[in-house]
């Protein structure tokens, strides 16, 4: 029989290999710039679709305060934790993941939680979801999961096929898939969630000393759900329930509020952690690494104009602040390419110039021209450096401790490799946490989502996806075998020993 497969090749025709991890200094070390599949896929797809955001289309935003409440200037030198009662304007900007703009607000999705402090060193993005941990682990995988998010490209609906194939391909989707098939996954508002900052970052305190950092807003309105039944019948009565209750909670003068808290790790800890810490799919246990409060989160202030400022409002994992850092985490090393890459194609190379973008103090660079530039293009003044005429200068201060690389090879190493591809413990024991009720709607809403998995290897995406619900947690691939109406005696022998 003939070989009529194709090879995998970039845009302009070069066939290559590595498709699914990024090329890093050693198992755990930074992404090298020199990765340009990373950078084509990425690139790519951030240009996909105009005008609206490739993901996140659909969303709610709204101004408020920081406030902080707890010293924790032992570890950061940020300037927007520097004292107590230190107040900061933020910019909160929430959404669904997957839908478009016209969406409903209720659909069985992540939400995103972009926050923008305008501090006196600069704007600081901590761009996160509602959930502290992600469906892969590395940038290279985020345009294909996407993908199955969206429409398929030959009926142009959704897919639960789609969905179900990738995640039993990829075993590391579990953690986060466990809990969007809960009923987290339907928040009952964005008033009524926790954010994460998700990734690890790292904070570096005056004595330039480093730790690792996790970001957690604990909701204090509580936690509150839809079942999946209610979810769908606000889909078609009210599809934007959840900017409504925004709009109106504030308006009310009934202000949300979320408890800032960190966990901290030092760099001693994370070498002896038994998992990977920079592993997007996994979260640090509160047991070993307990939260630490920092301060209080307030939105109080709608904004005037819906598009000026929320769907102007441009995020990034690039932009922090002295004291705040970044970590190895492959998949925050790729957003931080991307994320400032989509915005400029979205809203051009001089998108920071926008009201709602624009750092409140001063700017002073070299940057010129460009379509909308809005603030005098530096006037007169010199656009190089260095030059004899103008004052400004790079402040030794503001510099970062170097960052040790633990190995010397450069290559494209296995992101499920051995000691990488626990993708099973946590699953389960979250799910052996939850009540009764809520281990019955998570497999009710697997078994739902599931029951759309159709075509020709429906039975062979099925059986896939059961082996590792059977890997989390027993009970639970019983469970959704059983709502499946599937021959447990056959299952059973396609599980490994």
């Amino acid at each position: 029989m003939a070989n009529n497969k194709q090879k995998l090749t970039t845009a302009s025709g070069i066939p290559y290999y590595e498709n699914e991890n990024s090329m890093t200094a050693g198992p755990r070390g930074p992404v090298l710039l020199q990765d340009f599949i990373l950078h084509e896929k990425m690139a790519h797809f951030n240009r996909e679709r105009i005008p609206e955001r490739v993901v996140h289309a659909k969303g709610s935003g709204a101004y408020g305060t920081f406030t902080v409440t707890h010293d924790i200037t032992p570890y950061t030198r940020a300037k927007v934790f520097s004292e107590m009662g230190k107040q900061t304007r933020v910019f909160l900007r929430f959404s669904t993941v997957g839908g478009e703009r016209g969406s409903a607000d209720t659909e069985r999705d992540p939400r995103g939680f972009a926050l923008k402090f305008y501090t006196e060193d600069g704007n600081w993005d901590l761009v996160g979801n509602n959930t502290p941990v992600f469906f892969v682990k590395d940038a290279k995988k985020f345009s294909d999961f996407i993908h199955t998010q969206k429409r398929d490209p030959y009926t142009n609906c959704k897919s639960a096929t789609m969905m179900w194939d990738f995640w039993s391909l990829n075993p590391e989707s579990l953690h986060q898939v466990t809990i969007l098939m809960s009923d987290r996954g339907t928040p009952y508002s964005y008033r009524h969630m926790h954010g994460f900052g998700s990734h690890t970052f790292s904070m570096i305190n005056k004595d330039g000393e480093r730790n690792w950092v996790k970001f957690h807003f604990k909701t204090l309105q509580g936690i509150k759900n839809f079942t999946d039944a209610e979810a769908a019948a606000l889909r078609g009565t009210d599809p934007d329930w959840a900017q409504r209750d925004l709009v109106q909670s504030i308006e009310k003068g009934e202000f949300p509020q979320w408890a800032l808290k960190i966990q901290i790790m030092s760099e001693k800890q994370a070498a002896a952690f038994r998992w990977n810490p920079f592993d997007l799919t996994k979260t640090w246990p509160q047991g070993d690494f307990p939260l630490i409060d920092v301060g209080i989160l307030e939105l109080n202030e709608n904004p005037d104009n819906y598009f000026a400022h929320v769907e102007q409002a441009a995020f990034a994992p690039a932009h922090v602040v002295d004291g705040i850092g970044f970590s190895p985490d492959k998949m925050l090393q790729g957003r931080i390419l991307s994320y400032t890459d989509a915005q400029r194609y979205r809203l051009g190379t001089n998108y920071e110039h926008i009201p709602v973008n624009r750092c409140p103090y001063m700017v002073s660079n070299y940057q010129r021209d460009g379509a909308m530039r809005m603030d005098g293009n530096g006037g007169s003044s010199p656009n190089y450096f260095p030059n004899s005429f103008d004052n400004i200068e790079a402040d030794p201060a503001y510099k970062e401790p170097g960052l040790p690389i633990e190995a010397t090879t450069a290559d494209w190493y296995d992101r499920n490799a051995e000691g990488e591809n626990d993708h099973y413990t946590q699953p389960g024991d979250l799910y052996r946490l939850l009540s009764a009720t809520d281990k019955a709607n998570l497999i009710s809403n697997i078994v739902g989502s599931m029951s759309g998995i159709e075509g020709p290897k429906r039975e062979e995406i099925i059986n896939r996806q059961l082996c590792h619900w059977f890997r989390a947690d027993i009970s639970l691939g019983i469970g959704v075998a059983k709502g499946l109406k599937i021959d447990l005696d056959a299952v059973m022998k396609q599980m490994p020993a």
